[in-house]
C-alpha cells in the first residue's frame, strides 16, 4: 500500500496545478517474476476524474492498458491520439513517451487497470519534460 501512496504522491506532484481534481492511482499488485530476472509486474489501476490526465512521462516498462469505465484518450510521442471506451486496450513501450493520458470527458470519470512489466524496484512513472 505503501508504494501506492507513493505514485498517488507522484503523480499528484507531476500533474500540479492543472488538475482541478487529482487522478486516484491504487496499486492492486507488485510481483517478481521468477522466470525473468530482475523483473518484476505491477498493476494498479488509475482513476482519471471527469477532464483530468496525465503530465508526460514514460514508464520505462511494457505498459499494458485496459479501460475498465468510462472512455479516456492515449497518445504517445510521434502518434496520432486514440480513444478507447470500456473494453479496449494500449499498448506502451519501454522507449515510448506518453504525451496524453486523460478522461476524454469532462461530466464523467474514466478508469484503467495497468499492467507493467519492469525492472525490479525502479519507479512506475518516469516525468519527461
Amino acid at each position: 500500500m505503501m508504494k501506492a501512496t507513493l505514485v498517488a504522491v507522484l503523480l499528484s506532484a507531476l500533474a500540479g496545478p492543472l488538475l482541478a481534481q487529482q487522478n486516484v492511482v491504487t496499486e492492486l499488485m507488485t510481483k517478481a517474476l521468477p522466470d525473468m530476472p530482475g523483473k518484476e509486474g505491477l498493476m494498479l489501476t488509475v482513476v482519471y476524474p471527469p477532464g483530468g490526465g496525465d503530465p508526460v512521462h514514460r514508464h520505462n516498462a511494457d505498459a499494458f492498458v485496459y479501460v475498465l469505465e468510462g472512455s479516456v484518450v492515449m497518445q504517445l510521442k510521434g502518434q496520432k491520439p486514440v480513444t478507447l471506451t470500456a473494453g479496449q486496450a494500449f499498448y506502451e513501450g519501454p522507449d515510448d513517451v506518453h504525451t496524453v493520458g486523460r478522461s476524454a470527458s469532462t461530466t464523467k470519470p474514466a478508469k484503467i487497470l495497468v499492467v507493467l512489466l519492469k525492472k525490479q524496484g525502479a519507479p512506475a512513472v518516469v516525468p519527461v519534460q
